[in-house]
């Protein structure tokens, strides 16, 4: 038999009034018993009534996502925890893929009456959606946000210090000679990694090997391998900016049998699927994708309740994950 309203209210030990206010996302309700009734509702796999409450709510019971790309693990991770929590509060996703504003799918999907809330994954173009969200009075939510002033309205990972903890760790195992690559200056992640590579490298008193810029991806990074192996002239250690310039530029050295972390360290960022399953198995820095799709609805559902009252964005830590890439300089 379906679970109902009332059920979720006897499991969690809470009025069926307050179960309300948390399926409608109300801030009034202590975070103790909100995530009790969340607990309940998964546990007994309730699924609210999308017509009805839409009906109730004047609402279409619809929140979109625009992403940049779906080729990318950690997107995809973000994505299915923002599906699976808002099908928890009995809402549909409906997901453009857009390279930027003037795309026709995202234009869609911001037109009046077609979704009650959006969410933006890494966008480009940021202050035109931003501006034109405002003025069609479209509650939203931007995750990993490139414009600064909009801090106040998004889920974020303190990318500072992930690119300084990342550096940090090839500092301690003795690495000296240490490059860092980065892709695109338009995302602000690249800045603030680059700036906490750079400062961790100041500390230490030490100038970076070298620096290169590019685009995110396996081809840079491979490209900028032979390029360095041309030159006769290798660092002992790489930051990259991601987890596909790490894994290309690792491959590179392997073609010319340089063997990683023997001969070199390398430690990526996101911790992608990838990272986990080619060998070596790639040191990163993760970042929490489940955390980061929670917070997102929790955040716009609160917004959607009551549009007027301002809300603060959310800035998330990452964490180191050691596996064989790298090793103590000499080893």
């Amino acid at each position: 038999m379906k679970a109902s309203i009332f059920d979720v209210a006897k499991r969690s030990g809470l009025s069926v009034v307050t179960v309300s206010r948390v399926l409608n996302g109300a801030d009034t309700v202590r975070e103790k018993n909100r995530q009790k009734v969340l607990d309940a509702i998964k546990e007994l796999d309730y699924r609210p009534s999308a017509a009805a409450r839409s009906l109730a709510r004047g609402r279409t019971g619809t929140i979109g996502l625009i992403v940049t790309t779906l080729h990318d693990s950690f997107f995809d991770s973000v994505a299915k925890e923002i599906n699976d929590a808002l099908a928890l509060q009995g809402y549909y996703l409906a997901i453009s893929v857009s390279s930027g504003f003037g795309n026709e799918e995202s234009h869609y999907l911001i037109q009046e009456d077609r979704v009650d809330g959006l969410i933006l994954l890494s966008p480009l173009e940021e202050d035109r959606f931003v501006a034109e969200l405002k003025k069609r009075n479209i509650p939203y939510v931007l995750i990993d946000n490139q414009l600064q002033e909009n801090n106040s309205a998004s889920i974020s990972v303190d990318n500072f210090s992930g690119g300084y903890e990342a550096t940090r760790h090839l500092l301690e195992l003795g690495h000296r000679e240490i490059a860092h690559l980065s892709g695109q200056e338009v995302f602000l992640s690249t800045r603030e990694r680059r700036q906490g590579f750079l400062w961790a490298m100041k500390e230490a008193g030490l100038e970076p090997f070298a620096m290169e810029q590019g685009v995110y991806g396996v081809e840079f990074g491979y490209e900028t391998a032979q390029k360095w192996l041309k030159s006769g002239k290798l660092p002992t250690a790489l930051f990259a900016g991601d987890d596909h310039m790490a894994i290309g530029f690792i491959n590179a050295l392997m073609r010319e049998g340089i063997q990683v972390p023997r001969d070199m360290s390398v430690i990526g960022y996101d911790d992608q699927m990838l990272a986990s399953q080619l060998h070596p198995l790639l040191t990163t820095m993760r970042q929490p994708a489940d955390h980061i799709g929670l917070a997102a609805v929790d955040i716009l559902l609160r917004k959607m309740a009551n549009q007027n009252k301002r809300m603060n964005g959310i800035k998330l830590k990452p964490e180191l994950i050691i596996r064989q890439s790298t090793a103590a300089r000499g080893e």
